[in-house]
């Protein structure tokens, strides 16, 4: 089955050449065609151009977008929407005046969450998580790591990673699996923080390894939770599994995560919102991703990742949703290339590309998705007409979005012009 689109306004993100991220002044360019034409086949991107070359081929089914533009879909590469239940009640402690470490040491926060899910049938678990998995699609994402860790026992983490497997099983978006059983101390191990550390690497690392539950290993490296020392026992752990780390850092304190992501060769160091030149520094030559989650901080109220600092030292940088019950109860990835330019003063640009080909790598997805290149995944967004593709983060509070394709199968179930 092949699809044609033509009359396409602007395509977006076209990348020609394999690359796996931009960096730095790159960031600044997102190579588009004017008046294009877009072939699918076989759920893959097969040829694209301008309008003057475009194939008069007998297709399966031919999309007339005039006025409108296609990029991919976005990259999500930090996510924890398989989660029971909700924190609405801490929102609003927040609001009377409450910080989310207060809230915390009250009981409530991470704990708050796992004592919830551990309470969740792991099919109730799958039927909540189901329903926050396809709303993101039809906002726009196309791939998607999620996490682990608001279980914080064995049962409960295993479940957590089997309900992953089961959305990936059942889903044609592409998902990504992380263990994120350091999340925080649960309360069976306060005062004992090396028994539990010992828990999670003698009696789920192995299961995981055996049913291959995870790609990813991730730690909460910060003060209060996890240590450096804590960190890097668990990546190391993490690695003889099989697992790559991606770890959460510098999210309220730099305590040196950032340094212990680069040496035992992090995919990804994650949030990002207390930066010293040191972190920026060690981050140079990497194959590390640095990744921003503005959604957290506008929920939070806490700064924003520094990232004219980061893209101005030459380095690259991913944007991603943070999706959870907590400190970012929203996956709309349109939301958060908005509040990168409005809060992190980046360009369009420089938010695409990071909501993009940057996200994809740091889900070590670059060579399926976040770029149109011929052989990738029909992954694709197809906007409303649009004046410019800035008005995608312009525009925060409306959904500009006509269409989402997922291996080139319309998601939306919603007519559209074929001509």
């Amino acid at each position: 089955m092949a699809i044609l689109f033509k009359n396409i306004k602007e395509l977006i993100q076209v990348r020609s050449e394999p690359i796996s991220f931009v960096s730095g002044k790159a960031m600044s360019v997102l190579p588009t065609i004017k008046n294009a034409f877009l072939v699918v086949e076989s759920d893959l991107i097969k040829d694209y151009g301008p309008m003057s070359s475009c194939p008069q081929d007998n297709f399966s089914e031919v999309i007339d977008a005039t006025g409108k533009m296609i990029l991919p879909a976005w990259c999500d590469s930090h996510t924890h929407i398989v989660y029971a239940g909700n924190r609405e009640g801490e929102f609003v402690d927040r609001i009377n005046g409450l910080s989310y470490e207060e809230i915390a040491n009250r009981g409530g926060g991470i704990l708050n969450s796992a004592k919830t899910l551990q309470d969740t049938s792991e099919t109730d678990l799958y039927d909540q998580s189901k329903i926050r998995l396809e709303e993101i699609i039809r906002l726009g994402t196309g791939a998607v790591e999620i996490k682990s860790g608001y279980g914080l026992t064995e049962t409960s983490e295993l479940k957590m990673l089997r309900v992953i497997k089961q959305l990936k099983e059942n889903h044609s978006i592409e998902i990504k699996a992380t263990f994120l059983g350091a999340h925080a101390l649960p309360k069976a191990y306060q005062g004992n923080k090396d028994g539990y550390l010992k828990m999670l690497i003698e009696d789920i690392l192995p299961k995981i390894s055996n049913e291959k539950l995870a790609e990813y290993i991730d730690v909460f490296c910060e003060t209060g939770y996890f240590s450096v020392e804590d960190t890097e026992l668990i990546m190391k752990a993490g690695k003889e599994h099989g697992l790559i780390p991606k770890i959460h850092v510098n999210q309220f304190t730099a305590i040196g995560g950032v340094q212990a992501g680069v040496n035992y060769k992090a995919l990804s160091v994650d949030h990002l919102e207390e930066m010293r030149d040191e972190d920026i520094e060690v981050l140079r030559g990497t194959k590390t991703m640095p990744v921003a989650l503005p959604g957290c901080s506008y929920f939070l109220s806490i700064p924003y990742t520094p990232a004219r600092k980061i893209i101005d030292a030459g380095l690259p940088l991913a944007l991603a949703t943070d999706f959870n019950p907590g400190s970012a109860p929203s996956g709309n990835m349109n939301f958060v290339v908005s509040t990168a330019c409005v809060k992190m003063k980046m360009t369009p640009e420089e938010a695409i590309n990071a909501a993009t080909i940057n996200g994809a790598y740091a889900m070590g997805l670059e060579n399926k998705v976040g770029s149109i290149s011929k052989g990738k995944l029909a992954n694709l967004i197809l906007t409303k007409p649009l004046h410019s593709y800035g008005v995608i983060p312009y525009s925060f509070g409306s959904n500009q979005i006509d269409t989402v394709f997922i291996k080139g199968q319309n998601v939306c179930h919603k007519p559209i012009n074929n001509k």
